[in-house]
């Protein structure tokens, strides 16, 4: 038997998984913050990048919003890969990559439960909800006609009042893009799963950016989170990320209650030998350098000594037991 962990049973993880993102979707409406100190945050966040030459949503966003041939796909992937790609990298670690998935999924929910945090310590104002002077466009208010979303959020239309407009800080679009192209170039096998591992975040963050939803600092925020998810998921016990802090590296493997998988246990049958002989590789002469010319036993008979093989075959049983 191997040592294969199997995943927990799946209707205990979607039932999981379920209560984390209703807690998280209630905390994102609960932590709404006042508009005026959410536009506040916003601003002071627009100076510093602007301080420091990084404000890049800026150009992005006249970029996007002059071509619809870049905005209306871009407003396409934020309002829907978001929620369709990382369940779907669960779903395939739980299926394909079991032993990976206790603590992807642990890391996962914790990054997330930080996210809703910083939405409740710094409710932020979004780029696309400045004032108009600041040279931002909503670019999914612009080209609402073309999708399923509405001109007040990337929810479903109608339905932008139950979303909270002001959790722009961090920028969880960015983080769980970011953990599902880990997941996907550390855990998959061909070369095509690894490269749309590397290009769903760098996407996912020029998305972000060029529609006006979030800041440049906003991804950097986003990514440091799923940093401190991943720090404190590997603080938790083994028994429930699955992965063990500091494993000794050992030749054989764990079966079933700790029994080596070995399926010889240690004996092995040499040639001319009729029954098998337990021996170590120390105490096998064939295994020693032999000073008196002789090559660890008689012609026919590896790792006898050349005293010790019977006269006969028949005394082979006899020298075996």
């Amino acid at each position: 038997m191997t040592n294969r962990r199997q995943p927990p049973r799946w209707w205990a993880e979607l039932l999981l998984l379920g209560l984390v993102y209703a807690a998280y979707s209630g905390g994102r409406l609960l932590a709404r913050g006042d508009v005026g100190m959410a536009v506040d945050h916003g601003l002071a966040i627009l100076r510093l990048e602007e301080l420091l030459a990084i404000d890049l949503e800026r150009p992005l966003n006249r970029l996007f919003t002059a071509q619809p041939v870049l905005g209306v796909p871009a407003d396409f992937v934020y309002a829907s890969l978001h929620y369709l790609v990382t369940p779907a990298v669960l779903v395939w670690l739980y299926r394909r990559r079991p032993q990976q998935y206790r603590f992807a999924r642990t890391w996962l929910m914790l990054s997330t439960l930080l996210g809703l945090v910083g939405f409740a310590l710094l409710p932020t104002c979004p780029p696309r909800l400045l004032d108009a002077s600041y040279g931002f466009t909503d670019t999914m208010a612009r080209y609402s006609s073309y999708g399923w979303w509405g001109g007040e959020a990337s929810a479903p239309r109608g339905l932008g009042s139950f979303t909270n407009q002001f959790a722009a800080m961090p920028s969880l679009h960015v983080g769980w893009a970011l953990w599902c192209g880990i997941m996907l170039w550390s855990c998959g096998r061909r070369p095509l799963v690894r490269a749309l591992g590397a290009a769903y975040p760098a996407v996912t963050t020029l998305v972000v950016m060029g529609t006006a939803n979030h800041y440049f600092l906003d991804a950097v925020a986003g990514a440091a989170v799923m940093g401190a998810g991943c720090l404190a998921a590997r603080a938790l016990p083994a028994g429930i990320t699955g992965v063990a802090a500091s494993a000794p590296h050992t030749t054989r493997t764990a079966g079933f209650r700790g029994k080596s998988t070995i399926v010889s246990g240690g004996w092995e049958t040499s040639a001319g030998e009729l029954l098998p002989v337990q021996r170590s590789a120390v105490a096998d002469p064939a295994a020693v350098p032999r000073t008196d010319g002789a090559a660890g036993g008689m012609a026919g008979h590896p790792g006898r000594a050349a005293d010790e093989s019977p006269e006969s075959p028949e005394d082979a049983p006899a020298a075996a037991r």
